[in-house]
């Protein structure tokens, strides 16, 4: 079975203001259709429309997450920065020992921040479905 092909023939002519137009657009990515005729064809002939709604307190959530990974990250760097510098001063006897707990925090602080860099992928890869 064949499908007859529908060739659209007749032109319709509009014209919008700026803003008009500028609103158009807008509304019309909000919906799944790809180009500006396909949505005002929708919209004047009743057909269905896919809108994609979005929750705007989560995506508030989320850009405040991706700005704390990434701070998160810095964090780390800075740490192990930090942390390679102390270990060439070594040679005093009673830092040695600081060092060593130093050493222990340190790990427990990038556990924790790892743990958190995790827990924040997954919500991101939740919302971005």
């Amino acid at each position: 079975m064949t499908k007859k092909k529908n060739n659209r023939t007749r032109f319709v002519g509009l014209r919008f203001t700026p803003d008009e137009y500028n609103k158009i657009k807008e509304r019309r990515q909000t919906t799944t259709t790809k180009h500006v005729s396909e949505y005002i064809r929708r919209v004047l002939l009743n057909k269905e429309l896919t809108v994609g709604i979005r929750n705007k307190s989560l995506d508030d959530f989320m850009a405040e997450m991706i700005l704390l990974r990434v701070e998160l990250n810095h964090i780390g760097t800075n740490f192990n920065q930090a942390v390679k510098k102390l270990n060439t001063l070594s040679h005093i006897a009673e830092f040695k020992t600081w060092l060593s707990q130093y050493e222990n925090d340190k790990q427990n602080l990038l556990n924790k921040i790892n743990s958190i860099k995790e827990k924040i992928n997954q919500i991101s890869d939740q919302w971005l479905q």
